[in-house]
């Protein structure tokens, strides 16, 4: 369970995005992050926050980092897809979409073993 202080600036920067205050989302993000830097959740929100506010750079920058934390996650690639995107790095964009797709696929394969694989565009890769 995360930290009670953590927690509450997490929900608030929630909020604040929610109401496109992004700028002040991405400082209680990071003040959760002060508490607990590997919130994998909380970098998610904080990269599309900085993606939102046109901080792209530092937006994939933080995005890269919830791909490195969770290698399996398909939102954590999608979202580094999207910041590619509005850096205008198509082929980067395409790639990570494509991990992402590949990713939501295997999870589909857990439940459901006969999910016919994606249309990545790229080879499956084991």
């Amino acid at each position: 369970m995360a930290d009670a202080a953590a927690l509450e600036h997490y929900k608030k920067g929630l909020s604040l995005y929610g109401e496109g205050k992004y700028t002040l989302s991405i400082g209680e993000y990071d003040k959760a992050l002060a508490i607990d830097p590997m919130w994998g959740d909380v970098l998610q929100a904080k990269g599309m926050a900085q993606m939102h506010s046109g901080k792209l750079e530092d937006a994939l920058k933080t995005l890269k980092r919830v791909t490195e934390m969770s290698p399996d996650d398909p939102l954590a690639f999608t979202s580094l897809s999207m910041a590619y995107v509005r850096l205008e790095n198509i082929e980067e964009a395409e790639k990570a979409q494509s991990q992402a797709r590949l990713l939501s696929w295997k999870q589909e394969l857990k439940t459901n073993p006969d999910a016919p694989p994606p249309d990545t565009g790229m080879p499956i890769q084991p």
